[in-house]
C-alpha cells in the first residue's frame, strides 16, 4: 500500500465509493424508468456509435460519468481520474494508470448495449487504484439490486451483508473444465473469420476457443473441455463479479479496457479468486509460475475462489484449471501502447 493512503483514509474512501456507486446506479435506473414509463415512441434512448455498431455510447453514460468525476474531484482533488467516456473521447490508447498517483478508474455504464435494450445485465463500475493495483471495487447492478463491494483486507461482499464467495470452500472439480461454467464475451471485432479481412482475427480465435471448451471430452483433437455451460452476459464487469460470487468457475476474455475490469479484479482477488493472462504460454502443462494479470494488458483469465480438496490446496486447484483452459484456447491480439 502506498504511504500516501493510510488505513483510515482507505476506510473513508471505501465508504465514499460505495455511496457513489449507489447514487450512480440510481441515475441509471431513473433514466431507464423514463423510457419504461414514457408514451409510445417517446422513450427512445439517444445513442451514437463509437468504433462500430456494437460499441455505442448513450447520453446516460456521459451524464453518469460527469456526476462521478465531479463528485470525486470535489472530495479528492489530488486524485487522478480515468473514465471510459472521457478516455474514449481522446485519440490515445495509451495505458494511463501510473503507480505514483492514487487513481479512480470508472465505467459509468458497463453493458451499454444491454442497457439500451433494457436487458438487466448492466452496472456502474468504480475502482480505486493505489500503486498500480486495484484496492477498492464497487459494482452496482441496479436493475438486479446487486451491489458488489470490496476493500483490500476487509473482504468482498454482496449487498454489504453476504460474504463472497456465496458458497465457501468448494474445490475445483477433479476433471475440470468438465463440470465448470465458462463465461466469455464475443467482443467488438465482428469481421467475418471466413473472409480475407477477418481471417486470423480475434473473433475467429474466440469462436474456436469457445467450441473447444464446450465440446465433448476427446473432441477437437483432444481439446474438448465439456464445460457444464457457456455464458455471455454482455458485461465484463458482471462476468468478474459472478466469478467472485462463485456462480462462474472461469472467465476468459480479451479486448477489455481497465475500467471494464479494475473493480472486478479488486472484488475477485479479495474474495480469493485468481486472475492471470488469457493467452497461453508455449507449453501450458509445464508453466510453473502463474502470475497475476497486468491491469492494462487487455487479456484476462479469471478463476473463482476455491477451497482445498483431499489432494490439493485451493490455489493449486485454481492453477490446474488455468493450465487446462490454456490448453484449449487460442492466443488473442489486443496490443496497446504503454501496457
Amino acid at each position: 500500500m502506498s504511504a500516501e493512503i493510510s488505513a483510515e483514509q482507505l476506510d473513508e474512501i471505501y465508504a465514499f465509493a460505495i455511496q457513489l456507486g449507489k447514487d450512480a446506479g440510481k441515475m441509471l435506473m431513473d433514466a431507464a424508468a423514463l423510457r419504461i414509463n414514457s408514451a409510445p415512441g417517446q422513450g427512445q434512448q439517444a445513442f451514437e456509435d463509437k468504433d462500430n455498431a456494437v460499441d455505442i455510447v448513450t447520453k446516460t453514460d456521459t451524464d453518469v460519468e460527469a456526476f462521478i468525476h465531479s463528485s470525486i474531484s470535489k472530495k479528492y482533488p489530488d486524485h487522478k481520474f480515468i473514465g471510459e467516456e472521457t478516455y474514449s473521447a481522446g485519440s490515445s490508447k495509451d495505458y494511463l494508470i501510473t503507480p505514483d498517483h492514487p487513481t479512480w478508474c470508472v465505467d459509468p455504464l458497463d453493458g451499454t448495449v444491454n442497457y439500451t435494450h433494457l436487458f438487466p445485465m448492466f452496472c456502474v463500475s468504480i475502482a480505486f487504484i493505489v500503486s498500480g493495483s486495484p484496492v477498492i471495487g464497487v459494482i452496482y447492478a441496479p436493475f438486479l439490486n446487486q451491489l458488489f463491494t470490496s476493500c483490500k483486507g476487509k473482504g468482498a461482499w454482496l449487498n454489504e451483508t453476504q460474504s463472497l464467495p456465496l458458497v465457501k470452500a468448494v474445490p475445483i472439480p477433479a476433471n475440470a473444465p468438465k463440470g465448470c461454467v465458462f463465461s466469455c464475451e464475443w467482443g467488438k471485432d465482428r469481421r467475418d473469420p471466413d473472409s480475407e479481412k477477418g481471417k486470423g482475427g480475434n473473433l475467429g480465435r474466440k469462436v474456436e476457443s469457445f467450441v473447444n471448451m464446450a465440446v465433448e471430452i476427446g473432441g477437437r483433437g483432444g481439446k474438448g473441455g465439456m464445460v457444464h455451460g457457456v455464458r455471455s452476459l454482455g458485461s465484463a464487469t458482471l462476468d468478474l463479479a459472478y466469478t467472485a460470487m462463485g456462480a462462474f468457475d472461469i472467465w476468459w476474455e480479451g479486448g477489455c479496457w481497465e475500467w471494464d475490469v479494475a473493480a472486478g479484479i479488486a472484488l475477485l482477488q479479495e474474495a480469493g479468486g485468481l486472475v492471470t493472462t488469457a493467452n497461453p504460454p508455449s507449453d501450458p502443462a509445464t508453466a510453473e509460475i502463474i502470475t497475476d494479470v497486468r491491469l492494462g494488458s487487455r487479456l484476462y483469465l479469471a478463476i473463482r475462489p476455491a477451497g482445498p480438496s483431499a489432494t490439493e490446496t485451493g490455489r493449486q486447484g485454481q492453477e490446474r484449471l488455468v493450465r487446462e483452459v490454456w490448453k484449449r484456447v487460442r492466443d488473442l491480439d489486443y496490443s496497446r501502447p504503454g501496457a
